[in-house]
Order: C-alpha cells, then sequence, then structure tokens
C-alpha cells in the first residue's frame, strides 16, 4: 500500500540510483521497481521501501530552487493518503505550514495529485494520492 516511507532528495541522480540499486540488490536482494530520469524506488515485501527524486525538480515544486543547494531540502517523508485536500487541511490544522497546495502533477505520473507541506520542526512532507 505504501502508505509511509523516505524519499532521498539527491544532487546527482545517476550515481545515487547506481549506488543503492548495487548496494540494495547486495544487501537485500531488491531490485528497482521502476528507475526513470530523476526518479527510481525500490519495494521490500509489497511496500515502498525507498525512493530517489531529483532534488532540483522537488525544488521547484515546493519554492526552494533559488535557494544555495546546502539550504535545499534532502529528505522528505512521503504519504499515501485517499484525499489530499482532506489530509493537507488536517496537517494544517494541527501546525503543519503549506508549501505547495493540494495539485495535480500528471508530469510526475498520470493520475498523481499531491500537496507538500513542512512540520512544526521544518521537516517536508508530501501526501499524495494516485
Amino acid at each position: 500500500m505504501d502508505a509511509l516511507y523516505p524519499r532521498l532528495l539527491v544532487r546527482d541522480f545517476p550515481a545515487s540510483a547506481a549506488f543503492y540499486q548495487a548496494v540494495l540488490r547486495e544487501l537485500l536482494g531488491v531490485e528497482p521497481v521502476k528507475v526513470l530520469p530523476g526518479y527510481a524506488n525500490w519495494d521490500i515485501e509489497g511496500e515502498a521501501g525507498l525512493v530517489l527524486f531529483g532534488r532540483d525538480r522537488l525544488a521547484a515544486a515546493v519554492g526552494t530552487a533559488d535557494l544555495p543547494q546546502a539550504a535545499q531540502d534532502t529528505a522528505m517523508l512521503v504519504m499515501k493518503v485517499d484525499d489530499v485536500d482532506a489530509a493537507a487541511a488536517c496537517l494544517a490544522r494541527h501546525g503543519a505550514t503549506v508549501v505547495a497546495p493540494p495539485q495535480d502533477r500528471p508530469d510526475w505520473a498520470p493520475t498523481l495529485r499531491t500537496a507538500h507541506l513542512r512540520d512544526p520542526e521544518g521537516n517536508l512532507i508530501e501526501l499524495q494520492s494516485y
């Protein structure tokens, strides 16, 4: 169901993807489910275990592209939810800050809808449905 998993936001996507592909294959016997330009994911026992995403793509989506790379996000927590709009409202009621409101992202995946928020500590969260 991929309800909750980490996503690493990487500068050098090809090097990072090659690293995790080799390491996860050797240590866990896991092959990537999907590898696309700027995106790769690995499942462990049918659930998302790790996703890599090009940092520049996400920085553009959440409005941090103008920050120095050292100040950009390097990871985020992804939550798959039934209703992105309702989940974003819930997180905001509990103190999260919306940085990219709910929106469809057909350029990322055909039926993907996301919202990006920051928890009270500033950690980036992506809510998604597809």
